[in-house]
């Protein structure tokens, strides 16, 4: 239970820390100093491991792992859309 616990809150922990970059995009309206494949490999890792953790979810354990996630990938996903909003 208590790695449960701690799974979820540095998944939270890692997942908002990436609204701070986004909060900057929207602000300056400035994408050129980001690179958009370091954010499609990142959200290609995210979603390997997004594979695994709904197959532990389906086993009845790793809720928490998925949990956290997808909240990952979604928010990647927002920065890649935005990245190629923005860059265009």
């Amino acid at each position: 239970m208590l790695f449960s616990v701690m799974q979820l809150i540095g998944g939270v922990i890692l997942s908002v820390g990436w609204i701070p970059q986004i909060i900057q995009i929207l602000n300056t309206k400035s994408v050129s100093d980001l690179n958009l494949k370091s954010y499609l490999l990142i959200l290609l890792g995210i979603s390997l491991m997004e594979t695994y953790a709904i197959s532990l979810a389906v086993t009845g354990v790793g809720l928490a792992f998925l949990i956290t996630n997808t909240m990952s990938c979604v928010v990647l996903l927002v920065i890649i859309l935005i990245l190629r909003y923005k860059s265009r």
